[in-house]
């Protein structure tokens, strides 16, 4: 029998589902009307395609796919995509078939999301049969993790004395290490789930990470826990030491 909390969950995710479904409509109808023919596809990737979205912390996340992309096109995309930001995501990405085509070697990591977790939204399908190039996969994992390590460190150091602030980072942070840490596991030769929780039991298993700091943070996000219940301050120091220990396996690959 399910609890109420869990009833309560379910409930709220079904509303987050069908709010989702709306403005989605609503942007392909507003793509559509911009572009026309022009319009070739239209790709919902990422936490939502995979029904794993958190409102207040996860996006939606879509590739727009142009004939050609030129400053004619950038124009008329102004109103649809500053209306799309207003509704607190990110710009779509905005290719030519031409680009999605001859680019998966320098966007590797993008280019395996997409067609590990995309819906066709509208338009042909340009993603179920690409072929991504992974000579440099490696390389870019280890950067980006990098990267995104030392960029919480930054804004971490100016938010310590501000709890609020600090857990507010963590959570919205811990999005982009489950998908970096997806593709450590990939390129360790694992299979890696889709799931943010199931990512973090795979990471565990794999490269020996303590769990209990990333599903602390999933338990805020999905409102399991009120985010007062996280000191925020201990858990920053056990959650980068973490993320250094998968850099250090993907450091450690063959090059």
């Amino acid at each position: 029998m399910e609890t109420p909390a869990a009833v309560g969950r379910r409930a709220t995710g079904s509303k987050i589902e069908d709010c989702m479904e709306s403005v989605l409509s609503e942007l392909l109808e507003k793509l559509t009307k911009t572009f026309g023919e022009r319009l070739v596809s239209v790709v919902l990737y990422g936490s939502a395609a995979v029904g794993d979205h958190h409102e207040g912390f996860s996006d939606l996340n879509v590739l727009c796919v142009l004939d050609q992309v030129t400053t004619r096109e950038l124009a008329q995309s102004e109103t649809v995509f500053r209306w799309w930001r207003g509704k607190n995501n990110p710009a779509p990405l905005l290719l030519s078939e031409h680009e999605v085509q001859t680019s998966t070697d320098c966007f590797a990591i993008e280019f395996h999301d997409i067609k590990s977790h995309h819906r066709i939204l509208q338009g042909k399908d340009v993603i179920t049969n690409l072929a991504v190039d992974n000579s440099f996969y490696r390389a870019q994992v280890e950067h980006d993790l990098r990267a995104k390590l030392l960029r919480l460190r930054q804004k971490a150091s100016c938010s310590l004395s501000d709890k609020e602030m600090l857990r507010r980072l963590l959570a919205d942070s811990i999005s982009t290490f489950c998908v970096l840490f997806r593709h450590a596991l990939i390129l360790n030769g694992v299979a890696a789930k889709s799931r943010k929780r199931e990512i973090i039991e795979q990471a565990r298993e794999t490269f020996g990470i303590d769990a209990l700091p990333f599903t602390r943070l999933l338990d805020v996000r999905e409102e399991r826990i009120k985010p007062r219940e996280l000191e925020p301050g201990p858990l920053l120091d056990s959650y980068l030491k973490q993320i250094s220990i998968v850099i250090d396996a993907v450091d450690r690959l063959e090059k």
